[in-house]
């Protein structure tokens, strides 16, 4: 199975991701990591990607999920996953086995985490263009993340039933 943790910059869709992996044994993916040095160039100067932009990092992530799915490898995933096309991409490998856990929060929460981040590409200037582009998705698990991760963790796995 790969369960796609996605949501918002700030939302938490690495720690979260993280923990799930470790407290199930799973492999961790981090999207983030896959992008090409010119989209996190782009970011880190403050501006938005475009769905061009994101095209071969999608087809990498796509690669990723198939690969996993074709050896029976259990993954848990962060990734952004800010349109349904780009989650129609991955989840259409296999429906029934790629699931996806929708991170949210409130807006000053979101900001408050970006802004005390350090180190990471994704400016807080962006996520009001994240949240312009967020499709909500209709088929995934929905989780509101100002609890602590163990909780977020829990809901997660009694909701995924993993």
């Amino acid at each position: 199975m790969v369960v796609i943790v996605m949501g918002v910059s700030g939302a938490g869709k690495t720690t979260v991701g993280r923990t799930l992996a470790a407290e199930l044994g799973w492999r961790f993916v981090d999207a983030d990591d896959l992008h090409p040095r010119s989209n996190v160039m782009k970011m880190a100067a403050g501006a938005a990607l475009t769905d061009e932009d994101r095209a071969p990092w999608l087809r990498k992530l796509r690669d990723e999920v198939a690969q996993a799915l074709s050896r029976g490898e259990d993954v848990v995933m962060a990734f952004s996953g800010l349109k349904q096309a780009y989650r129609t991409l991955l989840e259409a490998l296999d429906p029934a086995h790629v699931k996806w856990v929708f991170l949210h929060a409130p807006h000053e929460v979101l900001a408050r985490r970006i802004s005390q981040r350090q180190g990471h590409f994704m400016p807080a200037t962006l996520l009001e263009s994240q949240l312009a582009t967020m499709e909500v998705p209709e088929r995934a698990l929905s989780v509101d993340v100002t609890p602590p991760p163990a909780d977020i963790v829990k809901r997660i796995r009694d909701g995924l039933g993993v």
